[in-house]
């Protein structure tokens, strides 16, 4: 899987989207952590591993885009959803988490993942490819929008602790 060349920045002429391999675990682990901040660096190695142990079920493919030097620049995790806000299928390719380093921004690369995750969600048999993004995530929502996705909802979510 071989995403088309960046015609913003010639350090990304030569971008590779591919399925995330072992060889990544240390620098996938801390863009999640830059994209997640709430869990540790650890805690997200230890995601990772489930993911390559074949326990992490919810996220069944993982890409990663690579600088042409096979540097891990660009990640994005997808999921097989029944149920998606504004999507009318029940088999939904979803964008769990999408995150570009920062130096690498604005040059195609976020738009090689989705690419390439949109074929993956094709490849699945969806119809469908949704994502989401916290209400106050400006930057997150103008890309999914540049990137052709409309907005379907806007939600609050609550919780409540059973003891």
């Amino acid at each position: 899987m071989t995403a088309a060349p960046s015609k913003n920045n010639d350090r990304y002429a030569n971008l590779v989207v591919r399925p995330a391999q072992r060889a990544d675990a240390d620098q996938w682990a801390e863009m999640r952590h830059a994209l997640w901040p709430h869990g540790t660096v650890a805690h997200h190695r230890a995601e990772i591993d489930k993911y390559f142990d074949g326990t992490l079920h919810m996220v069944p493919m993982v890409l990663i885009a690579t600088s042409a030097a096979g540097k891990p620049i660009g990640f994005a995790e997808l999921s097989i959803r029944p149920y998606a806000e504004g999507c009318d299928t029940d088999r939904v390719a979803f964008l769990e988490g999408w995150y570009v380093v920062d130096d690498a921004r604005r040059r195609g690369v976020g738009g090689a993942l989705v690419s390439a995750a949109e074929a993956w969600g094709r490849e699945q048999g969806c119809t469908e490819f949704a994502s989401d993004a916290l209400a106050d995530n400006e930057l997150s929502q103008r890309a999914h929008l540049a990137l052709g996705f409309e907005e379907t909802e806007v939600i609050r979510c609550f919780k409540k602790v059973l003891a």
